[in-house]
């Protein structure tokens, strides 16, 4: 069950987009006041909000951060009105592309989306029209350095809490499982005391698309800081093979 993948060596990536952006808490945030809002402050009776703290603290939010959003998030139940869109198109060369939103304004967003998209010389298409290109999965990075655990026993250790497969990189183990199961995989190896470096459920595609041409990369790249920096997109998935 090992190989390659194209999500499994984005630890540098990521914490460059999130520190260059300072995002990360208010898309933490944002997700909190959700899960609050349909299961309740108490992490014990509300699996959404447990995968969003585990969420938090894969990605450094301090523990008093978490603890004020949760805090917040109870306190203001009747003014906590985040709409979730999913927006779908083709970046250049017809690279596919997801973009989800948590926001209280759904006409700036979208605006905000499209100029995105536009500013890239890549365009909105309508729902559904490449989501089918991707696979809905729960999917969790362990850093190999920071685990102590061996390979093969992480690897059982998942599969046993229901994981579907297990993959050995360079720099990491990826753990993938189907959305339903991906909150009794992560709580067991939470439980098994393992570090994750992310801990999330994610569109990945199935099929890549290369970029030939300086013009046409820059353009996705274009696109792709453009939604990053945008505070309603909580998450960005696309098919360009970056490497």
């Amino acid at each position: 069950m090992s190989g390659h993948s194209k999500f499994a060596n984005i630890k540098h990536k990521k914490e460059k987009n999130d520190a260059a952006k300072g995002k990360i808490f208010t898309v933490i945030g944002r997700e909190i006041a959700v899960a609050v809002k349909e299961g309740g402050p108490d992490p014990a009776n509300n699996s959404k909000l447990r995968d969003v703290i585990a969420k938090a603290k894969a990605n450094n939010v301090p523990n008093d951060t978490i603890d004020r959003g949760i805090k917040k998030a109870a306190g203001d139940l009747g003014s906590v009105n985040y709409e979730q869109n999913v927006y779908e198109g083709y970046g250049p060369a017809g690279v596919a592309i997801i973009v989800e939103t948590l926001t209280d304004n759904r006409n700036r967003t979208a605006a905000n989306v499209r100029a995105a998209f536009a500013k890239g010389e890549g365009n909105v298409g309508t729902p559904g029209c490449v989501s089918y290109l991707f696979d809905r999965k729960g999917q969790i990075l362990v850093d190999k350095e920071e685990c102590e655990m061996d390979a093969d026993d992480l690897m059982m250790t998942a599969l046993d809490a229901g994981a579907e497969d297990f993959n050995d990189n360079d720099d990491s183990y990826e753990i993938l499982t189907a959305p339903d199961d991906f909150s009794a995989v992560r709580e067991t190896l939470e439980k098994q005391g393992i570090p994750m470096l992310e801990a999330d459920v994610k569109m990945i595609p199935q099929t890549y698309v290369s970029l030939s041409n300086d013009a046409d990369k820059k353009k996705m790249q274009r696109i792709l800081d453009l939604l990053d920096g945008d505070d309603d997109v909580q998450a960005v998935y696309h098919s360009w093979d970056e490497e």
